[in-house]
């Protein structure tokens, strides 16, 4: 077992430069803000989606200011198993490691319970918590022979505290919450954190949609008294990754107090 000296003596946690990142749904909203802050502080980043997208990579570059950043796009449907296992051995292939996984990429289909059907449950299920199991099964063989690795979960406050018309999304954030904890007891030994991260209400293109009216009642709720911004969970996936030593299993709310 390694002490939390020897971890740091090795660069494990102390930062994220050239650290190979995967961050999955990273092309847009909170996951585009990951990836920027990422390349930004000097970290290998490859971002997924689900379809080809040859200018994900060099548009991230630009935006985080680091002309030197390393970017590069790889398509994958992460509620796919078979495509997942391709991503992680095209990665191997041309890293050689990993040392930092952000499970971002997630979906809605909001209904009420009695309207929802199966399909409906089913591929929020499977792409928001199934494929925690087809990519963190590999990622975690990996990174227990490197005897050391960071993975984040993008969970959300919905996860803890549930939302009427959500009982899918609901139900595979909270999945994802039990995952984390389970999985950063199993492996911390090895070296291996895994924590997560819950949004509140946090500004993007989802949020925006929404009429004005509404945004102020939901502002009304939150003691800091705005939506957070895309950055604010950049930033805590940064520490987690990069400077968090002996934080694991842990979920952090980023809501600006809306629950406590």
């Amino acid at each position: 077992m390694q002490t939390l000296d020897q971890a740091q003596e090795k660069g494990n946690f102390m930062n994220v430069k050239d650290k190979v990142t995967i961050i999955t749904g990273g092309t847009r909203g909170i996951g585009r803000a990951v990836a920027e802050a990422f390349a930004q502080a000097g970290a290998d980043v490859i971002i997924t989606g689900r379809s080809a997208n040859s200018d994900a990579a060099q548009e991230i570059k630009t935006s985080s200011g680091n002309s030197d950043a390393k970017v590069s796009y790889k398509a994958c449907d992460i509620s796919n198993k078979e495509s997942i296992a391709n991503l992680i051995n095209e990665v191997i292939a041309e890293k050689g490691k990993i040392d930092v996984l952000i499970n971002n990429a997630g979906i809605t289909k909001d209904t009420l319970f009695m309207r929802m059907k199966e399909e409906e449950w089913n591929s929020v299920i499977d792409t928001n918590l199934n494929s925690l199991y087809y990519i963190c099964q590999p990622v975690i063989k990996i990174m227990s022979k490197q005897r050391g690795g960071s993975i984040i979960n993008m969970t959300s406050v919905v996860g803890l505290h549930g939302n009427p018309a959500q009982v899918n999304y609901a139900s595979s954030k909270a999945g994802m919450i039990g995952f984390t904890k389970a999985l950063a007891k199993e492996y911390g030994r090895r070296g291996i954190r895994v924590n997560a991260i819950a949004p509140g209400f946090i500004s993007t293109e989802m949020t925006a949609e929404l009429p004005q009216e509404v945004q102020g009642k939901y502002k009304e709720n939150i003691p800091l008294g705005d939506f957070g911004q895309t950055k604010d969970i950049a930033d805590t996936a940064l520490f987690l990754a990069g400077s968090a030593a002996y934080i694991t299993g842990q979920v952090i709310q980023v809501d600006g107090g809306l629950f406590m």
